[in-house]
């Protein structure tokens, strides 16, 4: 009985209100033009997701496969001006891991010129190429599984609260530098100071966060140095990408990163200090296969792990893909297989799979 008279109020409501919400809404069709956008700007909204099979064999453990939802993104930027100098962004991300929502991008944006950039709120440190292109725009699937990649410490997917300058000089320069919450991210009060360099070479890369591959749309040559500082504990990195469409003959992609965490971030909290390398290729073929065009890639990476309670160790990792690239970034269809090896500390293990990643 209480259920029939709650939906039976509703449906009173419902048809009492309708001329009120009839009448809201003509006004606001009414309101001029001018306005309205000025209220609300021309907001746009997007979203992202990335799902996968997965199949794992740990040795001393049985296999298992599953079917995770790996991540879900909502996407919602605009500008606050109608200069469009002052702006706003606000990204959510599902993380499946965790099976909860968390704030991934929360950014007052004020962007006065190319070289003359103030980003406040939540948002990616300056850092690796990896970590500022995150996994929806890095080139494998595999990302941040090496020891190598990102191991920045952060909040949230490798953000941190705080504030960051940056900007673009002549094309071929790219400078960012800001301050960041410690405490947030590591549990220690003290800043994060971080700061990035990254010359282009050949076409240049517009804007703050990047890609670690445009599939053919750039060509380029860019070397990039990124460091974060506290409290005399450092993270360094220093990464490569080229990238060269080679006219009729597909797309070629090279890609390296050198890292080395003292004392800041790293994958293994229990070892003070660890470092490594990494190397990536990948071809696209230059003839389409029904909608899309196929991409083969292959990467190796080694990470030591060093200074702890327990003997030094290191980690190998290989990756293949073969992937089917329909749109991009925005829709793809990866299949993996990843190989990872340590010399003590954890058991080796591997995963085979299929990822597919959306965005609209």
């Amino acid at each position: 009985m209480f259920r029939r008279c709650v939906r039976t109020e509703r449906a009173f409501i419902a048809r009492r209100c309708a001329p009120i919400l009839l009448f809201l809404l003509g006004f606001l069709v009414l309101v001029p033009r001018s306005r309205a956008q000025l209220t609300l700007g021309p907001v746009t909204v997007g979203a992202g997701v990335r799902t996968s099979f997965v199949h794992t064999d740990t040795d001393g453990s049985e296999a298992t496969d599953k079917f995770p939802l790996d991540s879900v993104r909502l996407y919602v930027n605009g500008p606050i001006t109608e200069d469009k100098k002052i702006k706003f962004m606000f990204n959510t991300e599902y993380d499946g891991a965790t099976n909860k929502i968390g704030v991934l991008d929360a950014v007052a944006r004020v962007e006065l010129s190319p070289k003359f950039n103030l980003w406040a709120g939540r948002v990616l440190p300056p850092s690796d190429r990896a970590n500022l292109a995150g996994p929806y725009y890095n080139n494998h699937w595999g990302v941040y599984t090496d020891g190598i990649q990102n191991g920045h410490p952060s909040v949230f997917q490798g953000r941190d609260n705080g504030i960051v300058y940056w900007g673009d000089f002549a094309k071929k320069v790219k400078v960012s530098a800001g301050a960041f919450d410690g405490g947030s991210a590591d549990g220690r009060n003290d800043v994060i100071g971080a700061a990035r360099v990254q010359i282009d070479l050949w076409d240049p890369e517009g804007g703050y966060y990047l890609n670690s591959t445009y599939y053919g749309d750039k060509n380029l040559l860019s070397i990039g140095g990124a460091t974060q500082v506290q409290s005399g504990n450092t993270a360094t990195t220093v990464d490569f990408l080229l990238e060269k469409k080679l006219a009729n003959l597909g797309v070629i992609t090279v890609e390296g990163e050198y890292a080395r965490y003292n004392g800041l971030g790293g994958y293994d909290a229990t070892y003070r200090k660890s470092q490594g390398a990494y190397g990536l290729a990948s071809y696209i073929f230059p003839k389409a296969i029904g909608v899309g065009k196929v991409q083969i890639l292959g990467k190796y990476a080694k990470a030591d792990f060093t200074h702890g309670l327990t003997p030094s160790y290191n980690q190998k990792t290989t990756e293949v893909n073969v992937n089917y690239l329909i749109r991009e970034f925005n829709a793809r269809v990866m299949t993996f297989f990843r190989n990872t090896n340590f010399t003590r500390q954890r058991p080796d293990s591997w995963v085979a799979g299929i990822g597919f990643q959306i965005q609209m």
